[in-house]
């Protein structure tokens, strides 16, 4: 069983800020914002939610298929993601482009700023989403507008299910255009804030989203997360990391054990307990793709 990964492949440039944005940040200032940050670490991973949720997955022991852009960049993403064991024959290079390429900062208290460059991600409505008898299962991360919106149809015609994960691609939408979503979806994850922003542009309560759906998950970064199911809110507890390092790409590896749980059969509440391990694993690791997971001790 084969699940198929919709979203995006980048490199991230991760930095990091001693201070705290709100000691920099005047908020009687915000129209005439001018400010630098000094970060004396930086480096370079890969990234991008397709590749994240693949590595989570792969780690799991599962066959995850990207279907995602790289520009002429991308040779190096490619020769990676054979390496880890994972197919690419859903990834499509757009020439004359560069890679989708993410710039995050982290402060002191792991707030984040992120600029993003889409790059060849503009592209990736070039992909589509076929009928196979291997893949079971589907999400759709954030990725090219046009592509969300394409592949989420697809995937409804072609009666695979999968989760509609909008992360930071929901301002993107109007309220029918995510009602669009969550009908053609099965499950839908959000963080808390973007569950704020779904409701809002919906007019619909989670309560209202989780009886259109199988099941909702609403993660809420350190205290866990909810799961709603037919209206019903049920709070699954956090997992105490064994340090905090970085929080980039956590809750990519929370939607690669999901699908590793969904793959299995596993009730929702379940899935969301090895989604809180995982993430609590990778928090703990510098990058979103340099942890390692122990199945038998996740078990």
């Amino acid at each position: 069983m084969a699940t198929l990964i919709c979203g995006s492949l980048a490199f991230d440039t991760i930095m990091d800020f001693d201070g705290r944005f709100a000691e920099q940040i005047l908020p009687e200032q915000l129209h005439i914002l001018n400010v630098s940050f000094l970060v004396p670490t930086l480096r370079r991973d890969f990234g991008g939610c397709a590749g994240n949720i693949a590595y989570a997955m792969r780690q799991l022991g599962g066959t995850p298929l990207p279907m995602a852009t790289v520009g002429a960049d991308g040779g190096d993403y490619l020769a990676r993601l054979r390496a880890l064991g994972i197919s690419t024959e859903f990834v499509r290079e757009v020439p004359g482009t560069l890679t989708a390429q993410a710039m995050i900062m982290t402060d002191r208290d792991n707030n984040q700023i992120t600029a993003f460059h889409p790059g060849a991600m503009m592209h990736a409505h070039l992909g589509s989403v076929m009928p196979r008898e291997d893949i079971r299962l589907g999400i759709i991360s954030p990725d090219g507008r046009e592509a969300m919106q394409q592949h989420a149809a697809q995937f409804h015609a072609a009666g695979i299910p999968f989760v509609f994960d909008p992360g930071q691609g929901l301002p993107m939408f109007d309220g029918p255009e995510l009602a669009r979503f969550i009908e053609q979806a099965s499950w839908v994850t959000v963080n808390d804030y973007e569950g704020r922003m779904l409701c809002d542009r919906t007019g619909w309560s989670l309560a209202d989203i989780s009886r259109r759906v199988r099941g909702l998950i609403v993660t809420l970064g350190a205290q866990g997360c909810e799961v709603w199911e037919a209206g019903e809110k049920t709070h699954v507890p956090a997992e105490t990391p064994a340090a905090i390092v970085d929080p980039t790409g956590c809750g990519d590896a929370w939607r690669g054990a999901l699908l590793h749980g969904l793959e299995q059969g596993w009730p929702l509440a379940r899935c969301a307990v090895l989604g809180n391990r995982l993430g609590a694993l990778k928090v703990a690791a510098r990058g979103p793709q340099n942890y390692q997971v122990d199945c038998a001790a996740l078990a």
